[in-house]
């Protein structure tokens, strides 16, 4: 009867008929036993909150599309993820070469092919600066604040057995322009307490959830990334003798569309609305980065030419934007971060610029970014994300996803969405750059088998089977690092 209750309250009438008649030996055939699927669960209904900061990003967004002199109608819809979707985005590698013909690294705007050095750091380099600020993500304010930074506690304690130092810090930004906007920055540090010298420090961004479970210690026998796709755990790094940091991007500028008028880009703009050529949340969070570096320049216990960024997704799309601007940065791990990140632009598999320039995501790009997802193609942005790698060069990049064979949202266990192949393509794009400045790139053209790590070159890459999380490679990326990052005492490897 318990059965029978539970049966009914939860809605399964089928299965409450069956066992009403089970006792007197009643029996259903097979041809004629109504189906037992059960009722979709009920959307959960959104907090109030969250349904405003939806419509305020939906009414900056419009606003945004008027600027530009686009109607809604003109914008290509954004694919859904969901392979099972009717509106479902191409999973179909042989369908994705749509838009073959990429933009060249080292050929100038005006023809001239670049053949030196020279003329890659002076000319050519800031053409590319540039069409990435005006057309895709933004241009950075000439007049940006400084940033005063607060350690607001410092604790020696243990980490996985190993004896640390542990700084909690906050950036406070200069909003004298326009006291109503506060904006800090948050930042974790830990650097081995014994160490002879200056340490190396691997920096990941993290989302505020992550971030706190970092400050709290999550399980240290795991490899960075394991508590969830965000989440540090950082023995491995240590036992290197290396530190590391943790940086939440979203405590400057928050990731969404109705936060463009708070944080660092509302503080610019004194709580006005982005002009169409404003920088977005990717290059505001790059920008919170650079300042990130500017203090761990003044710690004694960090080595400032030795520090990485590592970031997932959205924060991979961020660490290789902060990567391209900021040569302080000496290595990058950019995980999973498809769209806007390493993937290129004109591969189309997986997330397109339909879905970045969405009211959920249009905040991550300049206001400019929206017309190549309505009026424009793919195929008329002036640069790719090939061109993105190829600003880090020289410095080393490890770029890795998961598997393709699962969407991420009907199947967990895949990353399709980031598009590893898409990655793979703008790494072997980035390589030419590399070989002018006299380095290697990945060193082959040839896509390779899953768990594979390319690593003999500075630009690196590796698949692993699983989904969207960036722990599993994590150890092909600290084999890669090695190289580059060295303890005090073991002497740097010149490359």
């Amino acid at each position: 009867m318990t059965l029978l209750l539970l049966a009914v309250r939860r809605g399964f009438a089928p299965l409450a008929l069956a066992l009403l008649m089970y006792p007197w030996g009643l029996r259903l055939s097979a041809q004629d036993a109504p189906a037992r699927t059960p009722p979709p669960a009920p959307a959960i209904k959104p907090p109030p909150e969250q349904l405003a900061i939806q419509a305020a990003s939906k009414k900056d967004r419009a606003r945004m599309l008027g600027l530009l002199g686009i109607k809604e109608s003109q914008m290509r819809p954004a694919p859904s993820g969901d392979a099972r979707a009717a509106n479902a985005t191409n999973y179909d590698e042989s369908k994705a070469n749509v838009y073959p013909n990429l933009p060249d690294p080292l050929v100038m705007k005006d023809g001239e092919r670049v053949t030196t050095a020279a003329m890659w750091w002076k000319q050519r380099r800031p053409e590319i600066v540039a069409d990435f600020s005006r057309e895709l993500l933004g241009r950075a304010p000439a007049n940006l604040p400084r940033v005063t930074w607060e350690v607001v506690s410092s604790t020696h304690e243990s980490y996985g057995g190993i004896p640390v130092v542990t700084k909690r810090l906050a950036g406070h930004v200069d909003n004298s322009a326009y006291p109503q906007i506060k904006v800090n920055i948050d930042m974790m540090l830990t650097t081995p307490a014994n160490a002879p010298g200056p340490v190396p420090v691997m920096m990941e961004l993290a989302f505020a959830g992550d971030f706190e479970r970092a400050v709290a210690r999550p399980v240290v026998e795991a490899a960075p990334g394991a508590p969830g796709n965000y989440g540090v755990a950082w023995k491995p790094v240590l036992e290197k003798g290396w530190g590391f940091a943790v940086l939440e991007p979203t405590s400057y500028q928050a990731d969404n569309g109705a936060g463009l008028t708070e944080g660092i880009i509302g503080l610019m703009n004194k709580g006005q609305p982005r002009k169409v050529d404003d920088w977005g949340a990717l290059r505001a969070w790059a920008w919170g980065a650079s300042r990130a570096v500017d203090y761990l320049e003044t710690d004694k216990a960090v080595n400032a030419k030795q520090v990485g960024i590592a970031g997932h997704s959205r924060f991979g799309k961020t660490a290789l934007v902060a990567m391209a601007y900021d040569p302080r940065f000496a290595i990058g791990y950019i995980s999973s971060s498809g769209e806007g990140g390493a993937k290129l632009y004109r591969h189309i598999f997986g997330e397109q610029i339909a879905n970045l320039a969405s009211a959920t995501e249009y905040h991550w790009m300049g206001g400019n970014f929206l017309k190549y997802a309505g009026p424009l193609t793919p195929g008329d942005l002036p640069v790719d994300n090939h061109e993105l790698i190829a600003l880090c060069a020289p410095r080393p990049v490890f770029i890795g996803a998961g598997a393709s064979l699962g969407d991420g949202y009907a199947n967990p266990k895949g990353d399709a969405w980031a598009d590893a192949k898409g990655m793979f393509l703008a790494e072997v794009a980035a390589g030419p750059v590399y070989r002018l400045l006299g380095k290697e790139g990945l060193g082959t053209a040839q896509y390779p088998p899953m768990e594979t790590a390319l690593m003999q070159g500075e630009l690196a890459f590796r698949q692993h089977p699983g989904g969207h999380t960036p722990a599993p490679n994590w150890p092909a990326f600290l084999e890669f690092a090695s190289r580059y990052l060295k303890a005090p005492g073991d002497g740097a490897k010149e490359r």
